[in-house]
């Protein structure tokens, strides 16, 4: 189960989310979408970075029972990179949602050898979203 805390005017596919999570953990999920702002300073206080960015993930303590983490995006980055890209806000929040999952799942693309990019493609071929995000995993 995701548990949505939406503070924005963004609309979510919450039953996509679900079937994505349900296909890679049986873990519940907590979702935050945000603003810039908020993500800025969330990402200020946790990572020490003092910008705004599209998504973070924030895993649990891995305890029987227990979540498997927390996953933020920001409305600003979905709706400016969907038009930036020609593609909805819809797909763009899946490709950020999914991107933030994996990380929850353990995979980190800046130290695997492509693993987390290939689990990317895998899920966006699976749920049939466009292949244009493929794009997006390659950089």
């Amino acid at each position: 189960m995701i548990d949505i805390d939406n503070k924005t005017s963004l609309e979510v596919n919450s039953a996509l989310l679900e079937k994505i999570t349900s296909s890679v953990t049986d873990k519940d999920i907590e979702l935050v979408v945000t603003t810039n702002d908020e993500i800025q300073q969330i990402n200020k206080q946790y990572r020490n970075i003092d910008k705004p960015t599209d998504v973070l993930s924030f895993p649990y303590e891995e305890m029987p029972m227990s979540p498997l983490g927390s996953i933020v995006v920001s409305q600003d980055f979905v709706i400016a990179k969907a038009k930036e890209l020609g593609h909805t806000q819809e797909d763009e929040f899946t490709l950020l949602f999914i991107h933030g999952l994996l990380h929850l799942l353990g995979y980190d693309h800046e130290t695997d050898t492509g693993q987390m990019r290939k689990e990317e493609e895998r899920l966006i071929y699976e749920f049939k979203l466009p292949k244009s995000l493929i794009v997006r995993t390659q950089g």
